[in-house]
């Protein structure tokens, strides 16, 4: 099964590699890594993808929480959530091609964000088997891929509030009670997720 590890790490030189040294300590492959600033000052957000039994997904989570510079860890694969990765790609582009491609661009709801007089590039967030659809597009018609570059995958848990940021958005205890339960009904599907 696919487990989607969300951490919050401190942002300290060697965090990473710590993290990285326990999967392979672990043998377990990591599908997708995305790393950056988050809402904390001095720690980073962490989303790392990987494909392991229930069993082995538990000890991942409890291993990465004793690591050293971590300071939060949630398995978030089983949560409601929304997830999104970023792909830019690069295809050449003549006279000839240029117009179908960006039809296809449109049809995708992906945007062209380079013009060159041999290529382009297009940039396209959204979920996984979306931008595989594009890429698959492009590889049958005429259109050739020059390059590809694309972010792991990020995701956020939907319409659920920890503690913490409750805490944060200044809710006192009595409050906290009455919050969790239009998350709850958030999360059991009330939301729609848009494209």
């Amino acid at each position: 099964m696919l487990h989607t590890f969300v951490a919050y790490v401190e942002d300290l030189p060697g965090v990473l590699t710590r993290v990285a040294s326990l999967f392979r300590r672990l043998n377990i492959n990591i599908n997708s890594l995305t790393v950056g600033r988050s809402e904390r000052p001095g720690l980073s957000r962490l989303t790392l993808v990987c494909e392991a039994s229930a069993e082995a997904g538990h000890r991942i989570r409890a291993s990465l929480y004793k690591l050293e510079n971590v300071v939060d860890v949630d398995d978030i694969a089983q949560a409601p959530s929304v997830t999104r990765e970023l792909a830019l790609i690069k295809v050449a582009a003549t006279p000839q091609n240029r117009s179908q491609i960006f039809e296809l661009v449109e049809v995708f709801r992906a945007r062209i964000v380079d013009l060159a007089p041999e290529s382009l590039m297009i940039e396209m967030t959204g979920v996984e088997s979306k931008i595989e659809g594009l890429i698959q597009v492009l590889n049958e018609g005429e259109e050739r891929i020059l390059e590809i570059c694309r972010s792991g995958k990020m995701t956020m848990r939907r319409g659920h509030h920890t503690s913490r940021v409750l805490r944060a958005m200044g809710a006192g205890a009595e409050e906290k009670s009455e919050a969790a339960e239009p998350a709850e009904n958030l999360e059991a599907g009330a939301a729609v997720e848009p494209e």
